[in-house]
């Protein structure tokens, strides 16, 4: 028994005489590494804002400057590059900020690389190959501060709008590039500080000259939201490039959206040479100049005279205007003319037909003018022209939703006779999807050719209407 309570008492004072080692060890180590750890200056956040630019509407760009405390490495001349090299990861990073300065002590052999506090609190937060290095390179492990001076040049314009937006509020956290013009979709609670927004957005941005937010306000008629310049020039006539076309174009009186380059260019990969494309929506040509570019032949249609007049300039811009005839029509009346009149020759022939309709908030409600387009005696079953119909939904299962609405307009059920590809989430809840499906048969060809207003169409083609809703 007294043997057992021997070997524990022993145990115990083994166990507080190496605690008592490490912390004296600990200590030592603080002390000779330029009392970097009794420090407290060093802040968890690189920069913490000074208070006065809380709030700040009219953007001064001196009240941002402040003076932190960074970790640093004093390294001889003789291998600066090499111990640069090799802290890659460790050296700070931020804009305007050299990792390499002179030396505090007014030494001609030695420099100080500057850290980033983030990665670098101590030296056992090197890692182990980077510990190695400076081994190899005789480099002393002895970290010292290192007063950095930061101004709202050296700043990222998160930063800038996180420090002046009141706290708790949402900084508006990207937008879209057109060319020049950078375009937000500003918040009612960011709206008083757009003028800032704007010009802290041109600074940090190298290319951007103008800055514009989309207002509530839209063209009924043409679809294009209406914008305000927030900072810069005012000057709308954008020239961007997209996968490799060159288009030019007013960006306040036409849509265009930089987010669906991948759909334009998977759309126009199915279309071949020699193919027919018509494109009831156009726009500036997005899917028109591409698909004519490949060999197809094509006609363009857009009732925005905006929008058709660029369409026409960016056919001439890439070479194209021999390839695309273009129209200014409503789409209902584009299919009903040139796209009625083209059609009974192109069915006869073994080039494919395609149909790009790409209005998403209204395109679905224009396919029931493929109702009998075409009379009876034309009709075939190969060859049928293939759509491209696009649209936006807020239910549970928009594939169900869009293929739904389709066969609803065009009195046919396509389950099972379609395709649905997602475009992109547009908003919380909100998708945009493509459904691309053959026109049947029994929807293109009838001997029925008088056309109604669907608003006024009789018992049996609404009956009909709600018979391929259900089927789907």
């Amino acid at each position: 028994m007294l043997r057992s309570l021997s070997r524990v008492f022993s145990y115990v004072q083994s166990e507080r005489n190496l605690k008592s080692a490490v912390l004296r060890s600990l200590w030592s180590a603080a002390s000779v590494c330029s009392d970097f750890y009794l420090k407290p200056t060093m802040e968890t956040k690189l920069y913490k804002p000074p208070q006065e630019v809380r709030g700040m509407t009219s953007l001064n760009k001196e009240a941002f400057t402040q003076t932190i405390t960074v970790p640093a490495l004093r390294v001889p001349n003789g291998v600066l590059n090499k111990v640069v090299k090799s802290l890659k990861k460790a050296t700070i990073q931020r804009p305007g900020v050299p990792r390499v300065v002179q030396d505090e002590e007014g030494s001609s052999d030695f420099r100080l690389v500057l850290l980033d506090p983030h990665r670098i609190s101590s030296p056992s937060s090197f890692s182990e190959g980077e510990a190695e290095a400076l081994r190899s390179f005789s480099v002393v492990q002895e970290l010292r501060h290192y007063e950095l001076q930061l101004t709202y040049h050296n700043l990222k314009s998160d930063e800038v709008l996180e420090a002046v937006l009141p706290p708790g509020q949402d900084v508006p956290s990207g937008f879209s590039r057109v060319g020049h013009i950078a375009h937000f979709n500003l918040r009612d609670h960011q709206l008083p500080y757009k003028n800032l927004i704007g010009q802290v957005i041109i600074d940090k941005n190298p290319g951007v000259t103008c800055v514009v937010n989309k207002t509530n306000m839209i063209d009924t008629t043409y679809r294009y939201f209406k914008m305000e310049v927030m900072a810069g020039e005012e000057n709308m006539v954008a020239k961007i490039k997209e996968n490799g076309v060159t288009y030019e174009f007013d960006f306040s009186l036409v849509y265009w959206n930089p987010r669906l380059s991948t759909e334009h260019q998977r759309v126009v990969q199915l279309v071949k040479r020699g193919d027919t494309v018509f494109d009831v929506f156009a726009g500036v040509g997005p899917f028109a100049v591409p698909a004519a570019r490949s060999g197809a032949n094509v006609l363009a249609n857009d009732l925005n005279p905006e929008s058709h007049k660029w369409l026409q300039h960016n056919c001439k811009l890439n070479k194209v205007e021999k390839k695309v005839r273009t129209f200014n029509l409503d789409g209902r009346a584009f299919i009903q003319g040139p796209v009625k009149q083209e059609l009974p020759v192109l069915l006869k022939g073994k080039a494919k037909v395609h149909i790009v309709m790409n209005l998403p908030a209204l395109a679905l409600d224009f396919l029931d003018a493929f109702r009998g387009l075409l009379p009876q005696e034309l009709s075939c079953d190969e060859n049928l022209p293939t759509v491209h119909c696009y649209g936006f939904s807020k239910e549970d299962n928009p594939d169900t939703d869009v293929v739904k609405r389709a066969s609803c307009s065009l009195g046919f059920p396509l389950k099972d006779k379609c395709s649905v590809h997602f475009v992109r989430n547009v908003a919380p809840n909100k998708d945009m999807l493509c459904v691309s499906f053959t026109i049947p048969k029994e929807v293109l060809f009838s001997g029925d050719q008088e056309k109604t207003d669907p608003s006024e169409e009789p018992a049996p083609k609404r009956q009909k209407c709600d018979e391929a809703t259900d089927s789907t």
